[in-house]
Order: structure tokens, then sequence, then C-alpha cells
């Protein structure tokens, strides 16, 4: 039986502390809200907005630190080249950080005590370093909009999807290489200007793969063999054997202005979302085949996996609100209201 959930927002300046220190220590939902420019923090177990700050100008993307104190948020802004850091645990917006030339930063992902990011106007992925407060390493990727991020926790091998080329980009650590911890190696061979120590040593070899066009919205399946990217202008999506770096698959599937797309945490199924439409399309990643189309509103663009696997959440953002799906019936049960225009979503878990 579906049920509705409706969320009111709690009385408090934006900005200010709300409920301070009651971030759930099981882990909380992030949530961005383009319009209003805040980020919710949100108890999972009430689907209550526990508190919210100010997200910076024209938030796209969020992730937590991995001992969930910290949130960074991607500020598109137009090619800006800010990223705004939240304490979570006093629910507080903190000074923004400055990318410099490395201008329209969007995919974020934290691997390895490290904000990795992607910056489209400068064509790079980049590291920023929280201890050192700088960004550490620069990669160039030579695709146009290189756009969402991911990064192996071992750090040997970084993802992104490269939106106008129509291209994944793999990036691999060469033999020997590792991320070093003591000082650099002669020389400036894959790392950021100056070589700061605790980048990314050594050489990373970068591996171009042709996919649909509009390749936007992808994730690499828990395993790790395989990368599914979603083609927005194709309405397809590619699937990829990381081993041999190649398409090994195109399936049709009819998902035109895909946005973003997220394997379950057991693998077994894929979800994509899609601004142009009601449906979100969940896939069986074994057959290859489409398992549903669920209706979850007009438009749909960010997903986030309960790391338990019993929930999904996708941001609806032309109905303002993210919906609640059941990972066991694959029904909508309940619906978060966090601000207008929900995108980016992440999860925290305080360690």
């Amino acid at each position: 039986m579906r049920s509705s959930v409706a969320v009111t927002l709690l009385v408090g300046c934006v900005g200010a502390a709300v409920l301070r220190g009651q971030v759930p220590a099981s882990g909380s939902l992030l949530v961005l809200a383009k319009s209003d420019q805040t980020l919710s923090i949100v108890d999972p177990a009430t689907l209550k907005v526990l508190g919210q700050v100010p997200s910076g100008p024209d938030p796209h993307e969020v992730v937590a630190s991995t001992d969930g104190r910290f949130a960074y948020i991607s500020n598109y802004n137009g090619g800006g080249n800010m990223i705004t850091e939240v304490d979570l645990a006093a629910v507080k917006a903190l000074p923004p950080i400055d990318l410099g030339p490395l201008r329209a930063p969007h995919g974020l992902v934290f691997v390895g005590g490290k904000l990795w990011f992607t910056a489209e106007g400068a064509k790079v992925i980049g590291s920023y370093d929280p201890a050192l407060k700088k960004v550490d390493w620069v990669l160039g990727t030579g695709q146009n909009r290189t756009h969402m991020i991911f990064v192996s926790h071992d750090l040997k091998r970084i993802v992104t999807s490269n939106v106008s080329s129509a291209t994944m980009t793999i990036i691999e650590k060469s033999a020997g290489g590792g991320r070093a911890g003591g000082p650099p190696p002669t020389g400036n061979r894959g790392r950021g200007p100056g070589g700061p120590a605790g980048g990314p040593q050594g050489d990373w070899d970068e591996t171009v793969v042709p996919v649909g066009r509009g390749a936007e919205g992808f994730d690499v399946s828990p395993d790790g063999k395989e990368i599914w990217a979603a083609n927005a202008q194709d309405g397809t999506v590619s699937i990829i054997d990381v081993a041999t770096k190649t398409v090994t698959q195109t399936l049709a599937a009819n998902i035109q202005g895909a946005n973003r797309l997220k394997f379950t945490p057991d693998g077994k199924l894929v979800f994509v979302s899609t601004l142009r439409g009601s449906d979100l399309a969940i896939f069986d990643t074994a057959t290859r085949s489409d398992v549903k189309r669920l209706k979850i509103g007009r438009g749909a663009a960010g997903i986030q996996m309960q790391p338990d696997g019993l929930r999904a959440y996708v941001a609806c953002t032309p109905d303002d609100y993210v919906a609640v799906i059941d990972l066991k019936s694959l029904e909508v049960v309940g619906h978060i209201e966090a601000g207008r225009q929900p995108d980016g979503l992440a999860w925290a878990m305080r360690r």
C-alpha cells in the first residue's frame, strides 16, 4: 500500500543549526534543493528534515566525507569555481573551497580521505585534501563536459562520463603506481601543479571509450566488472566491460533525457532516472531486461541507494519532492519534501 509522508520543514533561520547534534548515527540522507539553494539533512527512519543550511549558488551534486562529519557541494554556477563545505554535526556552512581556474565543478566522490571532483570548464578531474585545504592533484581528460566521476576504493581506477564528447574515460594507475604519502618523486608526471606531497603520485593511463550521445549518469557495478552509462540523447544504455575497456552491449532502453543511473547495493538491478518523463526505469543486470517502469512524478534526477539495500531515494525535481522506493516491492512508499527542485542526493554515515 502506498503512503505519502509530508515533511514539514522546521522553523528557523536558514543557516542556523536546527536540532543540533541530531544527525542519526545510523546514517542520514542529504538533499540538495536547487531553487531554494539549500542542503537538507533528512532522518531516513522518520523522513523528517532535521536541519537545513545554505548550499551556495546553483548546487548540483553533494557527497559526504567517509566519517559523515562533512558534506561537499559542487556549485556549477554557470562556470563558477566553488565547492561549498558543510559541517553536518553543527549543521553549518563553512567557507567555500576556491578552485581557482578549475571552473564548473560538478561530479563529486569522497575516497581515501580526499574529495575527488570534475571541473567541466577546465576539462579536468582533481582531488582536494581537506587536511591541507588545497587541491593536491589535477589530471586533464581532453574531453568535453567531463561530468560525473567514480574512484575505486583502492585508488587505482577512476571513471568519468564526458557528456558532449559522447565518451567514457577509464583512468588507471600505471604499474607500480599508488597514492603515496611521502615526498613526491622527481618530476611532475601525472601530478598537479607543483606536485604536492600526498597527491596521487606516479603515472596514469587513460582509455577513452566511445558510447552514446549525451552520456551523463553512470555507475560501476558493485563487483567492479562493468560500467553502465545512460546516454541522454540516444535514449540508450552502454554496458562497458572494465577488463577489456570496450562496449559489450548497447541497450535500446528508450530513456530519452536520462539523467542518473545507479546499481542497487546487491548489483542485481539498475535504476535510471529521466527529467523528460514520469517513469523510473528499472533493469535486471543479469538478463539485461526491463523489469519495471515505475511512475514517480513528472521527471527525476538524483538517485541514492540506502546502504542496507532496503530503500532507494529519487529526486523528483519538477514535483518538489524526493520519492522513497522500497527495493523489495519496487513501489513508492513515501515522499520527502525538502525544498524546491531537489537534485543531488547523498548518504552520510557517522563513524
